[in-house]
């Protein structure tokens, strides 16, 4: 063994999202030996999973192995494993049968769905984090579709054809718009027996308005579009139960059996790992510059960490965080003993799309509604995907269904019924 391989600092990063990657990247100079370790093998754009759940797109336009991404990066290695335990003292990362030392180590292990303290709702109404879960809603969706044409009589004809969308963020404003476009245009001539124009698409927020986190004015142009669209709108109801068939509101019952879940978020379990304060919502509590108090060598970011001024659940914001952490490890180990500032998050803004032709954007005071609106949504998103062939692909796919109003990914992979 040589003596530079001794010497060498060892980075270990979780997680190959948002954050993991740009760590990973701002690294590439360092005179360090670098581990990525993921459950997955790829990387997924997650802002676009909803297009894979809705059959806009096919998953490996969104997707890249990790390898891959990382093979012309020296001082980089990928590994496939679910974490285990982290020995913060010894500074091992135990990873199924590996354990893999470390002397600065990044957590950017991002955030599942969260069920309030009701996980049994999660077989009945899937969230959207994952590729597998895209897919699943996406059978799922269309499913409904299939069996209703073959429902024997109005009332399973009614449920089937029900789908509803708990939640009313970006991504449940999404799925609802996608939702309605699949009923109202793409599968309107495909069936015998029913008319997918029939279907009901219900989107329920618990707090006052959809989008809370847009100003009340898009907040309400994307609510009147949405119900242009024929999506039910319903703000202020609060979903008390979720069963295979159907969901409770209160008292009123709405009988289903496509849901999804769009409603909450929670952090991995790194905090556990390592034993670190965390707020309620899971995400560690981490000093100005991201390092974990007591641990100046670990550092969390994206949705794994949280700060004393909210930073939004958003990928640029974990692409920012990423990239300041790898810096100001790549500073450390060059021996460059004057600080960096503390991390301070820039936004960019707020962008939702509301089907295929509408969108609601701000970008500082500027604010873009309708077709406008979706077509900076669209350039941004491309521009933002990994490699000409995706960035290729994507555009085509978005031309061709605003032509056609046609989804070449409507694919049922699995037959997934709730329960």
């Amino acid at each position: 063994m040589s003596t530079e391989s001794v010497v060498r600092p060892r980075i270990v990063i979780i997680g190959a999202g948002f954050g993991g990657l740009e760590a990973a990247r701002a690294l590439r100079k360092t005179n360090a030996d670098i581990t990525v370790i993921d459950r997955h093998n790829h990387h997924t754009f997650q802002p676009l999973l909803y297009q894979v759940a809705t059959a806009v797109i096919s998953p490996a336009d969104i997707a890249w192995p990790v390898r891959s991404i990382l093979r012309k990066q020296e001082n980089a290695g990928v590994m496939l494993g679910a974490i285990k335990s982290i020995d913060t003292k010894a500074r091992i990362v135990r990873a199924d049968t590996v354990e893999l030392p470390y002397d600065y180590l990044v957590l950017a292990t991002g955030v599942t769905h969260s069920y309030f303290g009701h996980d049994d709702w999660q077989n009945a109404a899937p969230g959207l984090k994952t590729l597998t879960d895209a897919t699943k809603i996406r059978s799922r969706v269309l499913l409904s579709f299939e069996r209703a044409e073959l429902a024997k009589n109005e009332a399973d004809r009614k449920r089937l054809l029900t789908f509803v969308i708990v939640g009313g963020g970006p991504t449940g404003v999404e799925m609802a718009g996608a939702i309605a476009e699949i009923a109202r245009q793409t599968l309107r001539f495909d069936f015998r027996n029913i008319d997918p124009r029939a279907a009901r698409i219900l989107l329920i927020e618990a707090g006052p308005r959809i989008l809370p986190s847009f100003p009340e004015d898009l907040s309400a142009y994307a609510e009147k579009s949405l119900r242009k669209m024929g999506v039910e709108v319903m703000t202020s109801t609060m979903v008390t139960d979720v069963k295979r068939d159907h969901v409770m509101l209160g008292e009123r019952k709405i009988e289903s059996e496509a849901i999804v879940w769009a409603a909450g978020v929670k952090a991995s379990a790194a905090a556990e790992w390592i034993g670190a304060e965390a707020d309620r919502a899971g995400r560690i509590k981490v000093n100005a510059d991201l390092s974990v108090p007591g641990h100046p060598e670990i550092f969390a970011v994206g949705d794994t960490a949280t700060l004393a001024l909210p930073i939004p659940g958003i990928a640029p914001a974990a692409k920012q965080m990423g990239k300041y952490a790898g810096r100001l490890i790549a500073a450390r180990i060059a021996g460059n003993a004057t600080p960096l500032a503390p991390f301070v998050y820039k936004h960019a803004g707020d962008l939702a799309t509301i089907g295929s032709k509408s969108a609601v954007v701000k970008l500082n005071k500027l604010k873009l509604t309708g077709f406008i609106g979706w077509l900076f949504w669209s350039v941004a998103h491309i521009y933002f995907l990994i490699g000409i062939r995706n960035r290729l692909m994507v555009a085509m796919t978005w031309l061709w269904s605003y032509i056609t109003y046609q989804r070449g990914a409507r694919l049922i992979t699995r037959d997934d019924r709730p329960g």
